[in-house]
């Protein structure tokens, strides 16, 4: 597992009228603090990456239909520099994933629908200074194919 990547399994609690699942609390080992919560949503066939951030780490959670997220440690110093991994979250697997700073990350949907995303990152959205460094899809600095034409 790349360095500082965490994964923690999601409670789903089921009864008659559909199902509980709590994602976070500030008493869980995975939280550092909290900067906002949005909903991202990601069409078929379409990547929402690469990029990665300098301050904020995320917190992915995939709460309807199926996504497969996508990290790359391009990390000096790190352990685990080079690596590679994919993570697949939603409904058939509902866990949250913890994104280190700088770690290089993207995520697409698993199937035809579309897939909605849950990010609880450790800082709030600067509009006019954004901690977001983008890098193409498709871009040969990454060391991974996502067999997709779309990216963004």
């Amino acid at each position: 597992m790349i360095e500082g990547v965490k994964i923690k399994k999601l409670k789903v609690i089921p009864d008659d009228r559909g199902f509980l699942m709590e994602m976070m609390r500030n008493d869980d080992e995975i939280f550092e603090k909290f900067g906002q919560v949005y909903l991202s949503v990601c069409a078929p066939n379409v990547v929402k990456g690469w990029h990665f951030h300098k301050k904020q780490v995320d917190h992915f959670i995939v709460v309807k239909g199926n996504g497969k997220v996508v990290l790359y440690d391009n990390r000096e110093g790190s352990s685990t520099k080079g690596n590679v991994e994919e993570y697949f979250l939603g409904e058939k697997n509902p866990i949250l994933l913890k994104i280190p700073t700088y770690v290089v990350h993207g995520i697409t949907p698993v199937g035809d629908e579309p897939c909605y995303l849950i990010n609880v990152p450790t800082e709030k959205y600067h509009y006019k200074d954004p901690d977001e460094f983008r890098i193409p899809h498709n871009s040969p600095e990454v060391p991974y194919d996502w067999g997709i034409e779309k990216g963004g």
